[in-house]
């Protein structure tokens, strides 16, 4: 009876110490994650010299007028929508091209696919950053969208490996039967994709499209190169840097801070969109 009462209370305070030490792991996680937001945020209210010092965490005096200053000298209201519309576009095009190149590797067979599948694998795990932005502007010059947001966009759309691999995932999980009664009730390859398989993917479509959205957003070399002669054309991001200094080349990194955060403000209303979608997702792989 002793020796039950004692492995009782040892798997107990066994338990017990498992919980304490997951609640620390995600308490540490989620400081460093939010700290540097929250430190951005709070930033963005100081003058540039008490910002530059360090000396206190809250502001002495709240800054509000760093955010208008901001808004006027980076041109916000263009820079936010060339950022609002090459997001999108790049979002909307990267979801229907890797779901019908996930839709058509998953479910047909073609001379080539297993090529197919390791040359779309190579491009995640071989970066070669920034040695191919020659080419891909040489490439843009001759299809004459090198002076337009449409060249970025294009780029950025073929970078559809990530997502390709992650539709895959998702289209395994739906089952070929329903493909074969689509066929017998009259649709053909082109029907199922679109009537049956896409409204069962929105899951994974609002999952996806958020990282697609996120990743175009902050992207910054792409805008910077092919905006140099266009200033009108520059994203947020790169309109962003353009406040790191301002009258006599001085740093002026309040007004960044305070950009940064205006910036954080579509991404937060794309996670709430998608946020349903990241539920669905984890609802569906418990009920699996």
């Amino acid at each position: 009876m002793t020796n039950t009462l004692t492995k009782s209370s040892v798997l107990r305070s066994g338990h017990v110490a498992g919980h304490i030490l997951k609640w620390i792991f995600l308490l540490a996680i989620a400081f460093f994650t939010l700290f540097p937001m929250v430190m951005a945020i709070l930033g963005s209210f100081k003058t540039n010299a008490e910002l530059t010092t360090g000396a206190t965490l809250l502001p002495s005096i709240w800054k509000f007028s760093n955010y208008t200053t901001a808004w006027k000298q980076a041109n916000f209201s263009r820079f936010t929508w060339n950022s609002l519309f090459v997001s999108t576009a790049v979002t909307i095009g990267t979801l229907l091209v890797a779901s019908m190149s996930a839709y058509a590797v998953d479910r047909t067979r073609f001379p080539g696919k297993r090529l197919y599948v390791i040359l779309q694998a190579s491009t995640m795990f071989i970066s070669i950053g920034a040695v191919v932005l020659r080419p891909q502007f040489d490439l843009m010059v001759k299809l004459g969208l090198n002076k337009s947001l449409w060249g970025v966009v294009l780029i950025l759309i073929s970078a559809h490996a990530t997502v390709y691999f992650m539709l895959i995932g998702f289209f395994k999980a739906i089952p070929k039967d329903l493909d074969e009664a689509a066929y017998i009730d009259g649709c053909n390859f082109y029907t199922v994709y679109w009537r049956i398989i896409l409204p069962l993917l929105r899951p994974a479509l609002g999952v996806t499209a958020l990282f697609t959205f996120r990743g175009a957003w902050n992207e910054y070399i792409l805008p910077l190169v092919f905006t140099m002669t266009n200033p009108k054309l520059q994203t947020l991001t790169v309109g962003l840097a353009n406040l790191r200094y301002g009258i006599g080349a001085a740093a002026e990194t309040h007004l960044m801070m305070a950009g940064a955060c205006l910036s954080f403000l579509p991404i937060l209303v794309v996670y709430i969109i998608a946020n349903k979608s990241f539920v669905q997702v984890t609802a569906g792989s418990l009920k699996g």
